[in-house]
């Protein structure tokens, strides 16, 4: 037997979903990395972050949004980290699985979250929880030529470039927001100068192409005691380089 309460909910739902399809949008833009220097031509490339803001006084409707059911990771793998970035609402705990066939030592010491998750084998996985907003740039104690990127934001509304430099962001409410730009290779202040309020309508969700300057500057870092990375004894089959 239906009750009343349940045709209630049910209409509900329905409205609620009519609602949310009618109140949110797809934010899409595309994104060309130009170098530096009057003569250089744009390229495309992937791995820009892009994520909205609710502008302060501004109210938008809370939507449901699509999430994994797995916890994100950072897969350290043929001595890199897969995906080299990933972006994280503040608070979510990510996984660090070591898949290779021997150690590993994560850690970060820089900006945003700050921890060093020790000396792990093969096989295991330890977490970390991104509890502040900020850039941390992840890097092993052992290889210094393994590097990521965890950004966690406070707005669930984030999206990052494919290959081609196309940024997609679903579900977005309609209303005003602050947009913000991160690219690894891309100075602080041009990626200022890219933060801007744009507003979200049915009719304005494309962004458009947008350019940002690229240095191209050789990726560089000191261990996690400060100094130059050194090789490791050789015999000491756990801390295989390759």
């Amino acid at each position: 037997m239906i009750t009343k309460t349940a045709i209630w909910c049910l209409c509900g739902l329905i409205a609620y979903g009519s609602f949310a399809g009618a109140q949110d949008a797809t934010v899409t833009a595309d994104v060309a990395l130009v170098n530096s220097g009057k003569k250089s031509k744009p390229r495309k490339a992937d791995n820009v972050v892009l994520w909205l803001t609710p502008v302060a006084g501004t109210t938008v409707p809370t939507l449901p949004l699509a999430r994994n059911a797995e916890r994100p990771r950072l897969v350290q793998k043929n001595k890199s980290f897969e995906p080299h970035v990933l972006v994280v609402p503040v608070g979510t705990s990510v996984e660090f699985p070591n898949r290779d066939p021997f150690f590993h030592n994560v850690f970060s010491l820089f900006e945003g979250k700050r921890f060093d998750l020790g000396l792990y084998e093969a096989g295991s996985t330890r977490n970390v929880v991104f509890d502040k907003p900020g850039v941390s740039y992840i890097f092993c104690n052992i290889h210094s030529e393994m590097s990521a990127v965890v950004i966690a934001v406070t707005s669930p509304y984030y999206g990052i470039s494919d290959r081609k430099g196309h940024v997609a962001i679903s579900h977005v409410p309609l209303g005003r927001y602050t947009m913000r730009i991160w690219y690894e290779d891309a100075l602080p202040e041009e990626l200022n100068k890219l933060t801007r309020e744009i507003n979200i309508s049915p009719g304005a969700s494309n962004l458009g192409a947008m350019r940002l300057p690229a240095t191209n500057l050789p990726p560089s870092h000191e261990n996690m005691y400060g100094r130059d990375y050194t090789p490791p004894l050789p015999d000491s089959p756990s801390y295989e380089r390759h």
